[in-house]
């Protein structure tokens, strides 16, 4: 899951209005997205802290701990588009073992929780994964929460597509290849993920340009919390935003149409306002 720098975290109101939201709705699964950087492992770990001293289990997950393994990332790379070989773009998730993982903890049946090593960038092997199970036979945990940062995204139009709007597509993919391939895995794959949310809550940052500075606090941090382990540098950072600008915008522009709640950030991550949309998801989740 991703490292986030946003600590102590939110204001304990807010966070138990999150569970809160979560329970009156009756929700299983739980979505919180936001761009990268915006505070949504810090949330989505408030939230279960506070589940947990009102004797409810959560399990968290993120997006991230389903990335393909760098093996199957490079064979894309290969028959796909190069760019297919870095871990984060729609396409780069093994969606199934995401629908199966949130199946199970629903019903109850123990399940392994897939782990991702963003420095080795390497997913861990299924030995080295926590085991999860329902609080009792045949129910799932009280609430499983999935944090991204473009759940529920719907694809671009072609003409979307036409023009690269940064470096790296107007330098390494000036047919469009790279980018309409993930724009159809963003159609065609995640839907059936997106239709197991109950609900989504989208952080709302000040937009795109402060996520090089948020994606680089992450870095740092988690370059504090392994010394001996070498992490991104600053112009790596840089470049690897860029894969995820285009879809990043495209999240801003629509998921306040979608989420049924936004929570509009500054770029200190401090809540400036809140919408509460008659949006339900369904949608989304059709």
């Amino acid at each position: 899951m991703e490292v986030s720098t946003h600590s102590p975290g939110f204001a304990a109101q807010f966070v138990a209005q999150v569970l809160d939201d979560a329970l009156v709705h009756g929700c299983r699964v739980y979505g919180i997205a936001g761009l990268q950087g915006s505070g949504k492992s810090t949330l989505s770990a408030q939230v279960a802290r506070l589940a947990s001293t009102r004797g409810l289990r959560c399990v968290v997950l993120s997006i991230d701990d389903f990335y393909l393994g760098r093996r199957e990332r490079q064979r894309l790379g290969r028959t796909v588009h190069p760019l297919c070989a870095t871990r984060g773009p729609p396409g780069t998730h093994e969606v199934p073992l995401a629908c199966d993982v949130l199946d199970a903890l629903c019903v109850g049946r123990a399940t392994r929780l897939p782990r991702f090593d963003k420095i080795d960038d390497k997913r861990l092997p299924p030995s080295r994964w926590p085991q999860a199970r329902g609080a009792d036979p045949g129910s799932g945990p009280g609430l499983v929460i999935l944090e991204g940062w473009f759940l529920q995204v719907p694809a671009q139009t072609a003409a979307e597509l036409t023009r690269p709007l940064n470096a790296l597509e107007r330098d390494e993919d000036r047919d469009g290849t790279w980018r309409h391939w993930c724009n159809e895995a963003l159609g065609h794959d995640y839907p059936p993920l997106w239709r197991r949310l109950d609900r989504l809550l989208f952080l709302h940052g000040p937009g795109f340009e402060v996520v090089p500075d948020w994606r680089w606090q992450q870095e740092v941090t988690l370059q504090a919390v392994h010394p001996r382990r070498q992490t991104m540098t600053r112009p790596q950072v840089s470049r690897f935003v860029q894969f995820f600008e285009r879809v990043s915008r495209h999240a801003l522009h629509t998921l306040p149409g979608i989420a049924p709640w936004t929570v509009q950030l500054d770029a200190s991550r401090e809540i400036i306002q809140q919408r509460h949309s008659p949006a339900s998801g369904e949608e989304a989740r059709k």
